[in-house]
């Protein structure tokens, strides 16, 4: 039991922003005496909220990024958060015929270029891109070319900062970041 709490807790710790953006309901059946041992043993080594917070958050910039295209043209938006809460908008259109997953690539590539261009060492991105999440974090694969292209880009530049994370927002909490969505 304890083995198990305290693989669940690394777990966590090591996923937090996936678990945040994801509603989880945890069932158990525990042995009549170990209840008491589990909930102590994951209270103790649980830090709470606010000292992730102070401890992950203290130099960790935030990335929100958004793209789109149209038949004849596309668009990025990129919201840069520095740690001192500082906020800085970024958006650009794109005088080319595009996809919108290519396009949203872009606002990736342009936010990490940005944020590293200020100094940053560790990053959050946040975006509403299934597609690009789950590529950048490994969970599926680039299949055509110039997607594939688009992530080694990435990846090469993800190697310049000490530690990143991709988190997937829902459609709707992302477009709350964008001002000019509205």
């Amino acid at each position: 039991m304890e083995k198990l709490a305290f693989a669940l807790v690394t777990a966590l710790r090591k996923l937090r922003h996936y678990v945040q953006a994801h509603v989880l309901n945890v069932k158990s059946s525990p042995k009549e005496g170990n209840e008491q041992v589990g909930s102590h043993f994951i209270a103790e080594f649980t830090p709470s909220q606010d000292e992730l917070d102070k401890k992950e958050g203290a130099q960790r910039w935030v990335i929100n990024i958004d793209g789109s295209s149209t038949l004849y043209v596309g668009g990025i938006g990129v919201i840069l958060k520095s740690p001192e809460g500082d906020k800085l908008e970024y958006a650009a259109r794109l005088q080319y015929q595009t996809t919108t997953n290519k396009a949203k690539y872009e606002a990736l590539l342009k936010g990490l270029e940005l944020t590293k261009s200020l100094g940053a060492k560790s990053v959050v991105v946040k975006g509403d891109s299934q597609l690009v999440i789950n590529q950048v974090n490994g969970m599926c694969e680039a299949k055509e070319d110039r997607m594939k292209k688009y992530l080694n880009r990435v990846k090469r530049l993800v190697q310049k900062f000490k530690e990143t994370s991709f988190v997937q927002l829902l459609r709707e909490e992302n477009m709350e970041q964008m001002p000019w969505r509205e």
